[in-house]
């Protein structure tokens, strides 16, 4: 499994209202993407910073997402450019479904 945090800087700070708003407009699109378990999108509790923690099935999966026209998607949504970073998740504890997950 991978772990994918997004994040980019406001241009001006927003507040959680106007950050929901913009997130809850891009929320649909990550629906039934193949690969994607989930998805939090996250915001600085000074409204400065925005982005998104995603647990991918595989790295081709979670590279598959982020191409050159989903950063100008969020370059144009939240007025900068993302950074992606890609951490391996060998173990993840689900205390929804008490199960602890492997990739092997």
């Amino acid at each position: 499994m991978i772990t994918v945090i997004t994040s980019f800087q406001f241009p001006e700070p927003v507040t959680r209202d106007e950050a929901r708003s913009l997130f809850l407009k891009a929320a649909p699109k990550y629906r039934d993407v193949t690969g994607l378990f989930r998805k939090y999108y996250i915001l600085s509790e000074d409204g400065t910073a925005g982005g998104g923690v995603y647990l991918w099935h595989s790295r081709a999966e979670a590279e598959a997402m982020y191409t050159e026209s989903w950063k100008a998607m969020a370059r144009e949504t939240y007025g900068a450019d993302p950074l992606v970073t890609y951490f391996e998740s060998p173990i993840v504890v689900d205390n929804v479904t008490h199960e602890i997950l492997s990739d092997e």
